[in-house]
């Protein structure tokens, strides 16, 4: 769900939908992310209450716990910023620049997680032939660790490419009825700078002209 909504404004499909449409689907896909992971917690402390497990000791629980609150965290905050009508444009363009890195963060942590989870499993899971003879069920687990690295390189890579930013020119002609007034705003604005440079450049054209024909006069 978190890739899915770290790259849904970098499809080139979705360059021409609302961003106000953009930005509920973006919020929707990380809520569904957070209400899966809660439940995976709940899910992870029951059974290991259930076994008599010892709880939070090895470093794959700490990071892993780390990465739900903080993405919690970024979940309520970006709604409050980014969603709700609250936060001034000021105040939203400071906090974007941390806004993308800590997500791409948070992923980071959330691939580094998977991979000391999958890896703990085999060493406990795996006694008759030992992780270290490389079974067949080891060399699945460490193939899907490595596609899960790939994965999560492809994913990173599409979000810092230019190449695959969202345009700016999709975002001010949008006349979607879901956009927002922001998107508006900015529209008039930009239509505004564009009559100034259009009434600008025939003015300039003009004083040219009259230059040419003074010219020609005193000749």
């Amino acid at each position: 769900m978190q890739p899915a909504a770290i790259i849904v404004y970098r499809l080139p499909w979705t360059w021409k939908c609302s961003k106000l449409l953009m930005k509920c689907i973006h919020a929707g896909l990380h809520l569904t992310a957070t209400v899966l992971a809660v439940v995976a917690l709940v899910a992870v402390f029951d059974f290991h209450n259930a076994k008599s497990i010892p709880n939070m000791y090895s470093l794959h629980s700490w990071v892993g716990l780390t990465v739900v609150i903080l993405f919690v965290l970024q979940l309520v905050v970006s709604i409050f910023v980014y969603l709700l009508p609250f936060a001034p444009v000021s105040m939203r363009a400071a906090l974007m620049p941390i806004h993308i890195y800590s997500g791409l963060l948070l992923f980071g942590g959330i691939i580094a997680t998977s991979l000391m989870g999958i890896t703990e499993k085999l060493i406990f899971s795996l006694k008759n032939p030992p992780y270290s003879n490389l079974p067949p069920h080891g060399v699945f687990v460490n193939t899907l660790g490595l596609m899960i690295t790939v994965f999560g390189g492809l994913i990173i890579w599409i979000t810092t490419r230019p190449g695959w930013k969202r345009p700016p020119e999709h975002v001010l002609k949008d006349q979607h009825p879901f956009g927002s007034a922001a998107d508006e705003a900015s529209t008039a604005d930009y239509s505004k700078e564009k009559s100034d440079e259009d009434l600008n450049s025939e003015a300039r054209k003009r004083n040219l002209k009259l230059d040419e024909a003074g010219q020609r006069s005193t000749m």
